[in-house]
């Protein structure tokens, strides 16, 4: 397992389902898409609307495009 990043802050917070683990598959709050008090990610930089993540749960690290404001890649 990887350690938390050193910039992970609670104070800048994501909420998107980690690719790792199934955490939010039982959660009403996340299945309406609605912010959860327990299931956010670690959001440690960005790049416009390329956000860097990281799980507190299982501490997986990934990169999601958001497609919201200046993207990167165009949107499906």
């Amino acid at each position: 397992m990887l350690p938390l990043d050193p910039q992970a802050d609670p104070g800048r917070r994501a909420w998107i389902p980690c690719p790792q683990c199934p955490d939010t598959h039982h959660c009403q709050p996340c299945q309406q898409q609605r912010t959860c008090p327990t299931h956010w990610r670690y959001l440690l930089t960005n790049t416009g609307s390329l956000l860097h993540l990281q799980c507190p749960h299982c501490n997986h690290l990934w990169t999601h495009e958001s497609n919201f404001g200046a993207t990167r890649t165009p949107a499906p």
